[in-house]
């Protein structure tokens, strides 16, 4: 073996983690946001518990990886986390994922014509364009909602919603690999404008 060529096993598998985060990127996130103006002063700080909304399934990885990406945001944004039960406020976090069949926006067959006049008289002309991209493939769109509540009064604070769409064959179509840029477009610029939609890139 030449020198310099061995890579020890961890050394290996951070750089194939490494790569594998490059192949993975979820293109533009719609992101949409509503805010309670009277809640502004208790958001970004104190104790908060991320849990499952109602009807998901706490034992879920993908929903695992999910709540983990909420969680280290919160964080960030000067939370402090607290055991499920716990905490002065709760973030429910739901993950949702569905295919849809794009339509096509025209004809397989399109004609046009078209008429012209010169020095030596006058013609028209008929053109037929086919379209030969076939039938648009399904996109699978993942939609990540998150509520904060007031666990006292079980009133809700901030509710933000993030959604990207991909082909239905692509890795990110049925795995949580978008999870983290997800999250992260989610608290972008926290709490956001009440009611406003930005996609965040």
């Amino acid at each position: 073996m030449k020198p310099g060529l061995f890579l020890p096993a961890t050394a290996a598998l951070a750089a194939l983690l490494a790569l594998s985060g490059c192949m993975a990127p979820i293109g533009p996130v719609e992101v949409t946001r509503f805010v309670e103006p009277a809640a502004l002063p208790q958001l970004g700080h104190g104790t908060i518990a991320v849990e499952p909304a109602s009807g998901m399934d706490p034992n879920s990885l993908e929903l695992g990886s999910y709540t983990a990406a909420v969680a280290r945001e919160l964080v960030r944004l000067g939370y402090q986390t607290a055991a499920d039960g716990q905490g002065a406020q709760v973030a429910l976090v739901r993950v949702e994922r569905q295919t849809v069949q794009p339509e096509r926006d025209h004809g397989p067959v399109s004609v046009g014509g078209g008429a012209s006049a010169g020095s030596y008289g006058s013609g028209v002309g008929l053109g037929i364009g086919i379209d030969l991209s076939g039938k648009p493939k399904p996109q699978t769109e993942t939609r990540l909602s998150v509520m904060i509540r007031d666990r006292a009064s079980g009133k809700t604070v901030w509710e933000g919603r993030a959604s990207f769409a991909v082909q239905a064959d692509a890795p990110l179509a049925t795995t949580s690999l978008g999870a983290p840029k997800m999250a992260a477009a989610l608290f972008q610029n926290f709490p956001g404008r009440n009611g406003e939609t930005i996609e965040v890139q």
